[in-house]
């Protein structure tokens, strides 16, 4: 049975076609992985079929009574709030059912005694229906599910505007998976979330009994969870049956097959041209000339299948540093509060680090007080001579209304058109994305314009806050392969051990520095 059918689905953005003519199908249970290079579509897919983009063309239809939830990493979480009311929110429905019913209680009291007997049968009702759907356990459901991503270690009574950007998306997640959807929508979720809690994340969905479709660049995590592939590439939108490692050989196969079919064409139409060209002048066969000439017209011909154009990453060395690229004493980093105890480390040339640690511990805070973005709450750090850092940022603004070019242009203005088009298309990026606003690029895309700028410095320290999180599978291999031919110091925070374990040179663990319990 098909829970979701999206017929004929055309779908362009200012002048670029994004989908053309695509149709799925959702069948109940199924756990499907949507996959594709950044750029492709996979994001405005998910928006067409939740109603936040409307197609140009085709139809998408929901079988009736299913209740569909879809993680936004951006919605807004309400000042004020703890984590423990913002995921009681998953159970509104049930929770005005109980205030419902306590007001009738209230107002027996003072009812008359003919109106006594309907307000029961009220009440009765709906303690029935409270009951079937385990209304009284849901304190205990909420305990499970964010002890099983980590947030009771956080506390569900912390503010959730005092969170970062894992936690908050730990949030997010836990609440959709109380609200228990017939149908999941995940748009790359293990994205901030450490390695413990992607594994408990994986037994879920493994386990999950109802249908999800799941956006993630994470290839052991997919392979562990889905039963069927939508890959999304040149606008054409193909189903496979299997997992990842199943999909890339059927996919490898139909290349193939596109590829010799094409040629195979190709070798018929030269031969047909050649035919007609020689003989259409002669009187004598000009006849069979026409008729190979009618042959031709009606042959629907073949586009050369398109080769997926792959990123070349390559960080520019500045001069050689000092041998101490940074020393900390006594420090210790945070905000309102303390996040470290006091920390003494120090950083030497060609070391490559990678920084690990539960969300919420600080790791992106000693980031930017190590490069001086921050002041210290006390102690001081103290950076060798001759240091030219880089550094990328986990996030980047979303309300960026330069275009990739102009991103480019703003800390590089000396550079030509053709530098400028020319180091962006390195990046794997065409016209259509660095002609395009930074803001309505994919997650993919805007990391690989923010790394085209890291790439067009003089570089000896490079700093990265989870440079990985939107990049697809061939952008994320050619990055490792890049940080792996760096000559310089590199200072990584990764959640992915799998990008980093077989280059970096030592792992420090903020969880051996934080003041709070993990």
């Amino acid at each position: 049975m098909s829970v979701l059918t999206v017929e004929n689905v055309t779908h362009g953005f200012g002048g670029r076609a994004i989908l053309e003519d695509a149709s799925f199908r959702l069948l109940k249970g199924e756990h499907v992985g949507l996959v594709g290079a950044n750029g492709e579509g996979k994001s405005t897919f998910l928006n067409i079929i939740t109603g936040e983009l409307t197609p140009d063309q085709g139809k998408v239809e929901w079988s009736s009574r299913v209740t569909v939830g879809y993680m936004d990493q951006h919605t807004n979480l309400t000042r004020g709030k703890t984590i423990r009311e913002v995921l009681r929110e998953a159970f509104q429905g049930m929770l005005d059912l109980e205030a419902e019913m306590l007001q009738i209680y209230d107002k027996m009291g003072e009812a008359p005694e003919d109106q006594i007997n309907r307000m029961m049968e009220d009440v009765g009702e709906i303690q029935n229906i409270l009951e079937l759907n385990s209304f009284y356990t849901i304190e205990a459901k909420i305990e499970e599910i964010a002890n099983g991503l980590g947030l009771t270690d956080i506390g569900l009574d912390k503010d959730v505007s005092d969170l970062s950007g894992g936690q908050r998306t730990k949030v997010l997640l836990t609440k959709l998976l109380l609200q228990n959807p017939t149908i999941l929508i995940l748009d790359e979720p293990t994205n901030y979330l450490d390695f413990e809690h992607i594994e408990w994340l994986k037994r879920y969905l493994k386990n999950y009994e109802n249908a999800f479709i799941l956006v993630s660049h994470d290839i052991p995590f997919l392979n562990d969870v889905i039963n069927v592939i939508y890959h999304v590439e040149n606008t054409i939108l193909t189903r496979y049956t299997g997992n990842y490692e199943q999909f890339l050989q059927m996919h490898e196969l139909k290349k193939r097959q596109d590829l010799k079919a094409y040629e195979k064409q190709q070798k018929e139409v030269e031969r047909l041209e050649d035919f007609i060209a020689r003989n259409k002048a002669r009187i004598s066969t000009t006849g069979r000339a026409k008729s190979r000439q009618k042959q031709l017209d009606k042959m629907e011909i073949l586009e050369k299948p398109k080769e997926k154009i792959k990123p070349i990453f390559k960080f520019n060395e500045a001069r050689t540093p000092g041998r101490i690229i940074f020393e900390a004493k006594d420090l210790i980093i945070g905000y309102d509060e303390p996040l470290t105890k006091p920390l003494n480390v120090m950083l030497e040339r060609n070391q490559k680090v990678a920084i690990r640690g539960v969300n919420g511990l600080g790791k992106s805070t000693l980031l930017k007080t190590l490069l001086g973005f921050l002041k210290p709450v006390a102690g001081q750090v103290t950076l060798g001579e001759n240091i030219y850092p880089g550094y990328f940022e986990q996030e980047s603004s979303r309300n960026n209304n330069n275009t990739a070019m102009e991103e480019i242009w703003s800390e590089y203005p000396g550079l030509s058109n053709y530098e400028v088009r020319q180091a962006l298309a390195k990046c794997s990026l065409t016209n259509e994305h660095i002609t395009s606003q930074m803001m309505v690029l994919s997650g993919g895309e805007n990391a690989k314009v923010r790394l085209c700028k890291l790439m067009l410095k003089d570089i000896n320290w490079l700093v990265l806050d989870e440079p990985t999180n939107h990049l697809d599978v061939d952008a994320k291999d050619e990055l490792k392969r890049a940080l792996k031919e760096f000559k310089g110091t590199v200072v990584l925070v990764s959640h992915d051990p799998d990008f980093y374990e077989d280059w970096v040179t030592d792992i420090w663990n903020v969880e051996d520095w934080t003041t709070k319990i993990v």
